[in-house]
């Protein structure tokens, strides 16, 4: 994984995927301070058990694991129909996009959070589909491993790799 900051200048600025846009990584920033606020820890880019990757995977106080789909465009959400299946790995699946999006064309069956870089808003909550027991456990240790290694090779950028979510 290859990541670096909206702003190199600006520590408080998350750290994004360099393969998206300016755009989406300005809607990630947002979505990362909505979650903060609603009481959750967003990791981006995570890597799932079947290679796809989410954009944000999140964790609440109570052990609840959101997915925010962050969609850039109209062609952007066209043309990527993989988000059906991140439902597996999560309690909720939500899309994230800016405030000129048309809503109405995204699934009612997600939830939606509209945001740019300094903050968004949760406009719809996602309805809950939730985990079985032992998935809950594999992914929850997987987004702590997540976390722990980017950690690490923050402290030490030769240290470690990213933990496989197969192991």
């Amino acid at each position: 994984m290859s990541l670096s900051r909206l702003n190199p200048t600006d520590p408080n600025d998350a750290l994004v995927d360099k393969r998206q846009s300016e755009r989406a990584a300005e809607i990630c920033r947002g979505v990362m301070r909505v979650l903060a606020q609603h009481g959750l820890t967003g990791l981006i880019e995570v890597t799932l058990p079947n290679g796809r990757r989410a954009d944000v995977m999140a964790l609440s106080v109570s052990g609840a694991i959101w997915i925010v789909e962050i969609k850039s465009s109209v062609t952007d959400f066209q043309v990527d129909q993989k988000w059906p299946e991140y439902r597996d790995y999560c309690d909720a699946l939500l899309f994230a996009v800016a405030t000129d999006f048309p809503q109405e064309i995204l699934p009612a069956d997600t939830g939606l959070i509209v945001a740019d870089r300094y903050g968004g808003e949760l406009i719809r909550a996602a309805p809950e589909h939730r985990l079985a027991p032992a998935r809950r456990k594999a992914v929850t240790l997987h987004y702590a491993r997540v976390a722990a290694a980017r950690l690490a090779i923050a402290f030490d950028p030769q240290a470690l790799i990213e933990p496989s979510p197969r192991e």
